[in-house]
């Protein structure tokens, strides 16, 4: 049975739902025993399923879309019960939401740095969860090298190392 890591961001339409749909891609070609889905915190009204800059840099690195869900979907406790991890995409952003919305669960989430794209441009803030997706990976793998990874483009400045995540009890 895989174990669940479940990415959280406000909307579920951009930041979570790429890195859920890169976790997945990767995860699956090194045949490790994880599966992501991602749910926001503040989900409202979407013009499209995903944003466009996720739908385009997914199409860019050869991920379809079928390694993320169909919709933005809204975080419930039950989601977080689920996951054997979690992490929440902006610490300044979701850790004053979460600690309203799920307080029990506050000490249990792992929190990146990634802004929204009001306040990152998107190829910056995409290829920061890229490169903390890929070491997590690595993480999950054993120490396995990135280099076992499928080939993807080259990486943009910006990138930051990804702090370790707790495991959700």
């Amino acid at each position: 049975m895989d174990a669940n890591l479940l990415f959280i961001c406000t909307g579920n339409y951009y930041r979570s739902r790429f890195a859920e749909a890169v976790f997945n891609f990767y995860s699956s070609a090194r045949d490790l025993p994880w599966r992501a889905f991602s749910r926001g915190l503040a989900v409202g009204p979407a013009p499209f399923p995903i944003s466009p800059f996720a739908r385009s840099r997914l199409q860019q690195l050869g991920i379809p879309l079928a390694h993320t869900g169909g919709s933005p979907l809204c975080l419930r406790e039950a989601d977080l019960a689920q996951a054997d991890r979690a992490i929440a995409l902006q610490e300044w952003e979701h850790r004053p939401m979460i600690a309203r919305l799920f307080p029990q669960w506050l000490d249990r989430i792992c929190f990146w740095d990634i802004d929204d794209v009001d306040r990152m441009p998107a190829g910056i803030a995409l290829s920061k969860i890229e490169k903390r997706v890929l070491l997590l990976l690595e993480e999950l793998g054993g120490g396995r090298s990135a280099e076992s990874l499928p080939e993807a483009p080259p990486e943009r400045p910006g990138g930051n190392r990804s702090r370790s995540t707790e495991r959700l009890a």
